[in-house]
């Protein structure tokens, strides 16, 4: 049985670690903490929530991808975050859809490192 919050961690694969950053750190308005673990390099995010996490990450054997897993971030607005990807040269993959009753929303967006990334916010600001 999982356990909540669910993921425990999640890693976002990056052919650039530095530009991974600077796009992540433009978008979500917070730093990384930069570490090396053997040939791993990552950049972890960082979270109000420490039983769960992840990082960017830069190693053999991680490649950028848009199929496969999605990791969505929980961010306080999805349409002014999506709106930041875009700026940075992101595309959008999924616009801002509302879930069912009061589920809240989310979207998809490519990001600099060419993964397919999801965001969910419980509202969002009109237009």
């Amino acid at each position: 049985m999982l356990t909540s919050p669910t993921p425990a961690w999640f890693e976002i694969p990056t052919a650039d670690l530095r530009r991974a950053c600077d796009f992540y750190e433009n978008l979500l308005g917070k730093p990384f903490k930069l570490q090396e673990m053997g040939p791993m390099k990552l950049a972890i995010f960082q979270s109000e929530c420490p039983q769960s996490g992840g990082a960017l990450i830069q190693s053999e054997g991680f490649e950028p991808a848009t199929s496969g897993s999605i990791v969505y971030l929980h961010v306080d607005d999805v349409r002014t975050t999506l709106a930041r990807a875009n700026d940075a040269g992101s595309d959008t993959l999924v616009p801002i859809t509302a879930l069912p009753g009061d589920g809240g929303y989310f979207a998809q967006f490519r990001d600099s490192e060419g993964n397919r990334v999801g965001l969910f916010s419980k509202s969002v600001t009109t237009n």
